[in-house]
């Protein structure tokens, strides 16, 4: 028990400034490729990133409307796409260094598929029934 709240506290810890105060994420960090990046990090803003592009997705494929299992598989190209083109482009980071491409392009994958089939078929059903 000891142990697990020595690791907690040395997480916050982490992320507190020189005063004692959380120290607030900066958004230009996320656009900047010489910003060092934790895993966790990485993995939070790749998340979110895949899941706003779910729901914008989602809104304009149910008022469009588009019905077919092929745009389900359009959808992952363009969300990996994206997450695949932020961290290697965008970032320019070293993918080994967080555990390869298959472990960041996996961040968040299963979350932003819910999201966007949810967000496609409740816009779908109710602008178009």
């Amino acid at each position: 028990m000891k142990e697990t709240k020595s690791v907690k506290l040395n997480a916050q810890q982490h992320h507190l400034d020189e005063n004692g105060h959380f120290s607030p994420f900066k958004f230009a960090k996320l656009l900047d490729p010489e910003a060092s990046w934790d895993k966790d990090q990485l993995g939070d803003v790749l998340h979110w990133i895949r899941q706003v592009v779910a729901l914008l997705c989602g809104l304009l494929w149910g008022a469009i409307p588009v019905v077919g299992g092929i745009w389900i598989f359009i959808f992952l190209a363009i969300s990996t796409g994206i997450a695949y083109g932020y961290y290697a482009m965008i970032l320019k980071i070293d993918e080994e260094e967080f555990g390869g491409h298959a472990a960041l392009l996996q961040e968040g994958l299963f979350a932003s598929i819910t999201l966007f089939l949810l967000a496609w078929i409740l816009v779908y059903s109710l602008a178009h029934f």
